[in-house]
């Protein structure tokens, strides 16, 4: 073979990587191009103004109408009340999180606040709360406003401020989930557990709620405060032993007390929930060319095992003559074994990454609130390209995941979702892609 003749060959052959590299690239832009239409399609979809709207259309109020709103959507829906009801809203608190009031809102007071773990500003915003609804008449309305979020937001402790925050971390740290939290939170809490509409009481409670726990429960919803709690003492005794709480005698002579099992003044609709975030996301899907299938609406397990899972999904499928689209909807959990920077949405991505090696496919997981635990960041992308991304950096997916730091491996190669705050909060949705 002739040196000219090698040389062609390896020209060749070099040309035909760039070519495949090329087209790689542009399949891998195209898949990150669908992931990011599908996440701002779901999200669209599920914005608590229409449903607010919905809900007050053709209300009349015979007294006066207090709006109270708490939870990570409280500005957008309080937003959305006001343009409907006007100069009728005598007075109004707003309870949100850091960073999400958007601007001010007629004859209310805003409050930004901590979350996951309640600080001064939770304490002081949910006071306010309280004072306005205070002395109210049969006659009069409070109009309650609650989104995710709440559980943080809205707290008015029985136990100092400090211990609140420290068993809030307990339960963060330990994996319990949502219900979990909120049957020990409601307890130590003067509002939370129906606890606020006995405080509204004579006055009529009208919530509206945009859902964030599996199942819709309204009693585990920002721990409900506007409804019978349907947890018992019993079961909160179980959560402290399973987690090994470290409790003060205070904490544990409140959790021997019962909450209200009954209110009687109290009207409740739910405008928003998982299920519509992964309806939306599935017509997205679909309108991209992919044949959507729901696996689940209650995703509830460990974010790096739903993760696995979701590539094992995709390997299962390789090779499928169709473009499929794999959502499950929920709320994953993270157990913190390090003390890096993440969260469940961004851990889920990480996991998938080495099970999705070479496959054109991708997997990806957004909070529909825009902030993915502690960071800025939504959630967490990754697809068939990534586990060699992390190669090349010397990154491996299990050391960063033992030290729960997703979020600085992602945002190594490109792989965080920054959506902003959105105004709504209905739980995550994770998908899994595949292109033919």
């Amino acid at each position: 073979m002739t040196i000219v003749r090698l040389q062609s060959i390896m020209k060749n052959l070099q040309t035909s990587r760039l070519v495949a590299k090329r087209r790689e690239n542009m399949e891998n832009t195209s898949l990150r191009q669908d992931a990011d239409a599908i996440i701002s399609a779901a999200i669209s979809a599920v914005q608590p103004d229409a449903a607010v709207q919905r809900a007050l259309s053709g209300m009349s109020f015979d007294g006066k109408v207090v709006l109270i709103a708490i939870g990570k959507a409280a500005w957008q829906m309080a937003k959305a009340a006001s343009d409907v009801l006007g100069y009728k809203i005598d007075n109004g608190v707003v309870v949100t999180k850091y960073e999400h009031v958007m601007g001010k809102i007629p004859n209310c007071v805003c409050y930004e606040a901590g979350h996951s773990v309640p600080d001064e500003n939770s304490f002081k915003g949910t006071q306010a709360a309280i004072d306005a609804v205070t002395n109210l008449t049969e006659k009069d309305t409070v109009l309650f406003l609650i989104s995710g979020g709440g559980s943080a937001l809205f707290e008015k402790p029985l136990v100092s401020g400090e211990e609140l925050q420290d068993i809030t971390n307990q339960l963060l740290a330990s994996g319990a989930n949502i219900v979990e939290m909120n049957t020990i939170r409601k307890r130590l809490s003067g509002v939370k557990g129906g606890r606020f509409a006995q405080i509204c009481a004579p006055a009529k409670v009208f919530s509206i709620v945009l859902s964030d726990i599996l199942g819709d429960p309204l009693d585990m919803i920002a721990s409900g405060p506007a409804c019978p709690d349907h947890s018992t003492c019993a079961q909160a005794e179980e959560i402290v032993q399973k987690y090994k709480l470290k409790l003060s005698d205070t904490a544990k002579e409140l959790l021997k007390q019962e909450t209200p099992k009954s209110l009687n003044n109290v009207e409740t609709q739910i405008n928003g929930s998982v299920r519509e975030l992964c309806s939306a996301a599935s017509v997205a899907c679909k309108e991209l060319g992919y044949e959507p299938v729901l696996l689940t609406d209650q995703l509830c397990c460990q974010a790096k095992e739903a993760g696995s899972f979701l590539a094992s999904v995709l390997k299962t499928h390789n090779g499928s003559e169709k473009n499929l689209a794999f959502l499950a909807g929920g709320e994953t959990i993270v157990k913190l074994t390090g003390k890096g920077k993440g969260g469940r949405n961004q851990e889920l991505a990480l996991a998938a990454a080495d099970g999705i090696d070479g496959i054109n496919g991708a997997v990806f997981s957004v909070g529909s609130d825009g902030t993915d635990g502690p960071t800025d960041a939504a959630g967490g992308y990754v697809d068939g390209t990534s586990a060699a991304a992390f190669r090349e950096k010397a990154i491996d997916p299990s050391e960063v995941l033992a030290k729960n730091d997703a979020y600085n491996a992602l945002k190594e190669i490109g792989g965080l979702i920054m959506t902003g705050p959105t105004g709504t909060n209905v739980n995550d949705v994770a998908i899994a892609l595949l292109r033919k």
